[in-house]
């Protein structure tokens, strides 16, 4: 048996015998199982006991979960690269730094439950099941794009994903929304409404609250708390920067969001808290984002280069457990590498599909064409004046009713 070996982002042991869990009964499966410990330090609750610091998972799992940070930070640096080549215009905000969160939530949850975010979303769209290639299409326009090229960067959606979005705070009530569309319809599943330390003040996110307790909805309340609201610390714009205790009637748990194995238990943990009828939970994913606020924010004229870079060294979510791994044998240095090639050339090859392929057509239905679903829409539809009317039958303006 491999000896423990503790570090600042948990302990992990890899057990030889343990009893199947979540179904998990064959002999090859079962001599995968890892125990996982994460620190004392890795949650914080209020109003509510902590999720247990132990639990088991498997030597797949945490594959996965490498690979899928590995490719969105690929992804998020293709943006990048594409942006400064003037591919990609208007607003981006990448997550490097922050990829714990997207991917720890979508490994604890199922494709039925719901996920609703702001505008640094490509890392999400893409755990909900977005090719890379249709993402970066997306933020270059082309047809080929999650919203056929006429959202760009911010408003990207697919199924069990509903954005991307650019109002700040706004998805917020959405989610509540959705989180009561689970509860109307008797379903066994939850929303995950993800917003940030500077969108945390907003009005509609306390209304959001008030309505889920209320009615007991099964929503998870998700600060990513980057510490800084574009170019603001948050002590700066905050009276109080505990924002999973922001609810004050709803409990709270502050949890290490650079910390994937942390990040993954509190998701888990959250969704059965919703589902076990307790209604709404908040949480706060503790992050940091390496890069400005958008692509066009040098992020370094409100914080230290330092800053920054002790962030990059002794945080990073991706070099955290990669290190787990290679300690522990469940990976060897060669093997790890080969899936971060993998990953580069995944979305290289994303990069080129999505460059290549065509950009919307000129044809005035195109900016019609979208805004009811077929069938349940009206005939006509005014455009940019109200001397711009569209007959959605005849596919042809018409004079104005």
């Amino acid at each position: 048996m491999l000896s423990a070996v503790k570090r600042q982002s948990g302990l992990l042991r890899q057990v030889s015998m343990v009893r199947p869990i979540r179904g998990l009964a064959s002999a090859s499966e079962e001599s995968d199982l890892i125990e996982i410990e994460l620190p004392e330090t890795s949650f914080e609750g209020y109003n509510l006991n902590v999720p247990e610091l132990k639990y088991t998972t498997t030597k797949g799992n945490l594959l996965q979960m490498f690979k899928d940070m590995t490719t969105i930070r690929r992804m998020e640096m293709a943006c990048d690269a594409l942006y400064k080549a003037k591919k990609i215009w208007g607003f981006c905000h990448l997550s490097v730094g922050q990829e714990a969160i997207a991917v720890g939530i979508e490994n604890a949850i199922t494709k039925k439950d719901t996920v609703i975010t702001s505008y640094r979303c490509h890392g999400f769209a893409h755990m909900r099941g977005s090719p890379v290639k249709d993402i970066l299409a997306e933020l270059m326009g082309k047809k080929s794009g999650c919203s056929f090229g006429k959202g760009g960067s911010m408003h990207i959606f697919t199924n069990g994903f509903y954005g991307g979005n650019g109002i700040v705070g706004a998805q917020v009530p959405l989610g509540a929304g959705l989180a009561f569309a689970h509860q109307y319809k008797n379903e066994d599943n939850c929303n995950f409404a993800l917003y940030g330390d500077g969108a945390a003040n907003q009005g509609q996110v306390f209304e959001s609250y008030n309505m889920a307790k209320l009615f007991n909805l099964p929503v998870v309340f998700c600060c990513e708390n980057n510490r800084y609201g574009m170019g603001t610390a948050a002590s700066r714009a905050s009276a109080s920067t505990e924002y999973f205790k922001r609810a004050g009637y709803i409990p709270g748990l502050k949890v290490n969001g650079m910390d994937i194995l942390a990040v993954y238990q509190a998701s888990k943990f959250a969704k059965d808290w919703c589902l076990s009828g307790n209604g709404p939970l908040v949480l706060e994913y503790e992050t940091y984002r390496y890069g400005g606020h958008s692509i066009s924010d040098p992020g370094t004229t409100y914080r230290t280069r330092e800053e920054i870079q002790h962030m990059r060294s002794k945080n990073d979510p991706i070099a955290g457990l990669k290190m787990h791994m290679l300690q522990l044998g469940l990976a060897t240095e060669e093997e790890l590498k080969a899936y971060e090639k993998a990953a580069r050339k995944y979305v290289d090859e994303q990069v080129e599909l999505a460059d290549s392929s065509a950009a919307p057509g000129y044809e005035p239905e195109l900016m019609f064409e979208d805004v009811y679903l077929k069938g349940t829409g009206i005939p006509r539809l005014r455009g940019r004046t109200v001397n711009e009317t569209w007959d959605l039958e005849k596919l042809q303006y018409v004079p104005r009713y």
